[in-house]
């Protein structure tokens, strides 16, 4: 009988949730609140480490409260007790003094699953009004007030349509003139642009003569010609550009500074640089006649 006894409390003991059981709390983070107002909602559960609980989630019916959004936090374990806990966050929209609410818990089995609810936690309905007086008393005003006026609709339309109207008529009076305009500024400015890099390359590269500068004093020389000319002039050696120009001091200028490229010779380079300029700076008045000559004719 001994045997039996001790075999029985054996298995007794083995039994899940005799020794250990779930402990949950529930309670909202304040006595009272408005209507619709956000509020806090705790949940803590205290259950053996082999168990396998799960909160609910956003899917959950928390009538009459309304889902608002679920903070959980992390699980915490010592000697083998686990304890979770999360935050709901909710909007009561019921109209009664005072409102209940349990959550349950959903512990996972092999098979199946127990569902287990927090004792219900109370929260009352703060009034903003603490009373209502028995006569309403008005407040005398004759002061005039204006009502407000209905939009007419139709006449802002035949407004607008009037004014996008004349913006369009005048758009294709003056849209070449516009453009050659934009033309003119741009070449102007890139004009500007050029000349100032260019200055400045040129001052370096006669103070200290050097093939990367004299490499790049002609790439920028012949990428503006080739810009306003629509010449191929960086596939032109300096004899071709000469002929292409018809200008034999053209092919010294850059002779010269060909030299310091090719032959990392030193050679005089101002007077070179300001020849070029000069070449340069007629292109772009060329340019800039043909542009106003354009904007005449049409």
């Amino acid at each position: 009988m001994g045997k039996y006894s001790a075999v029985l409390l054996f298995v007794l003991l083995s039994l899940p949730g005799l020794s250990q059981k779930v402990e949950l709390r529930g309670y909202f983070t304040q006595d009272s609140a408005r209507l619709g107002e956000r509020v806090g909602f705790v949940l803590k559960a205290s259950y053996p480490q082999a168990s396998q609980l799960i909160f609910p989630d956003s899917t959950y019916d928390f009538s009459p409260f309304v889902f608002l959004e679920k903070k959980t936090f992390t699980s915490n374990t010592q000697e083998g007790i686990t304890q979770d806990s999360a935050i709901y966050f909710l909007s009561n929209f019921s109209l009664s003094s005072t409102s209940y609410l349990s959550l349950p818990v959903f512990e996972l089995n092999r098979y199946d699953s127990i569902t287990y609810y927090t004792p219900e936690a109370m929260i009352q309905l703060k009034l903003t009004l603490d009373s209502i007086p028995e006569q309403l008393v008005f407040k005398e005003n004759n002061v005039y007030q204006p009502l407000e006026k209905s939009t007419n609709w139709l006449l802002i339309g035949i407004i607008t349509g009037g004014i996008l109207g004349t913006l369009l008529i005048l758009f294709l009076l003056f849209a070449k003139r516009i453009r050659a305009i934009f033309k003119k500024n741009r070449e102007k400015l890139r004009w500007i642009q050029f000349e100032r890099k260019w200055k400045k390359l040129g001052e370096q590269l006669q103070k200290k003569p050097s093939q990367q500068l004299a490499d790049e004093v002609v790439g920028l020389w012949k990428g503006y010609l080739e810009s306003i000319t629509s010449l191929p002039f960086q596939e032109w050696t300096s004899s071709e550009i000469a002929t292409a120009l018809e200008d034999k001091e053209v092919f010294h200028a850059l002779r010269s500074i060909d030299m310091i490229i090719y032959a990392g010779a030193q050679s005089e380079t101002q007077s070179a640089t300001n020849y070029l300029l000069e070449v340069a700076k007629s292109k772009f008045i060329l340019r800039k006649n043909q542009i106003r000559h354009d904007k005449v004719a049409r």
